[in-house]
């Protein structure tokens, strides 16, 4: 069963995840950020896994070292889970629509770490939580996954939708990608990661 648990404490934040890809499951988190938690319960959902998570984090600052610093140890356990990458699909790309918000998100497992993010809530705050945070989030995942991710806003006004499109399209992708469809390696440099 392909599953990892990392942990990372800081003078900033203390992070558990634990990620399991291969069952589908009731997810745990914990981020004292309520929408982050909302958006990381629907990545779970969406890509199938279930993801467990708990941070304390310097919250009475800001949520940038929280969102920031989880999906840094989310990436680190999105690697270690996927192994040797032997039969993934490697790939995954979807749009995904929340009633005027169209998101398109296409990944790619390829053992470098690339974001292209062009997701433009037009608020400032989806509850408590700053939506320029979403980038940081996703910058410190792909960073540490070693993946390629294009996640790209194709329709869209409300934010909450728009961010929510986003979590999930990059979840559809990502259930895509790491995928076993095979028995070899999907790559012709024998190696990724």
């Amino acid at each position: 069963m392909r599953t990892a648990t990392v942990t990372r404490k800081t003078r900033e934040t203390d992070i558990q995840v634990t990620w399991n890809l291969d069952q589908p499951g009731l997810s745990q988190i914990s981020t004292g950020i309520g929408f982050f938690d909302h958006m990381l319960e629907a990545l779970a959902k969406h890509s199938s896994t279930t993801l467990n998570i708990t941070c304390a984090g310097d919250l009475h600052i800001d949520g940038h070292h929280t969102t920031e610093d989880i999906g840094i140890v989310m990436g680190q356990a999105l690697r270690q889970a996927l192994g040797d990458r032997v039969g993934i699909e490697r790939f995954g790309h979807i749009a995904c629509p929340l009633d005027e918000a169209l998101v398109q998100a296409s990944l790619d497992i390829s053992g470098r770490g690339y974001l292209v993010y062009e997701l433009h809530p037009p608020a400032g705050l989806i509850g408590t939580w700053d939506t320029e945070l979403v980038r940081e989030y996703f910058g410190g995942l792909v960073e540490h996954a070693k993946c390629c991710v294009h996640l790209h806003q194709l329709q869209g006004r409300n934010s909450h939708h728009i961010v929510e499109a986003g979590f999930k399209a990059f979840a559809r992708a990502l259930k895509q990608a790491i995928a076993i469809t095979g028995a070899e390696l999907p790559t012709t440099k024998g190696v990724l990661g």
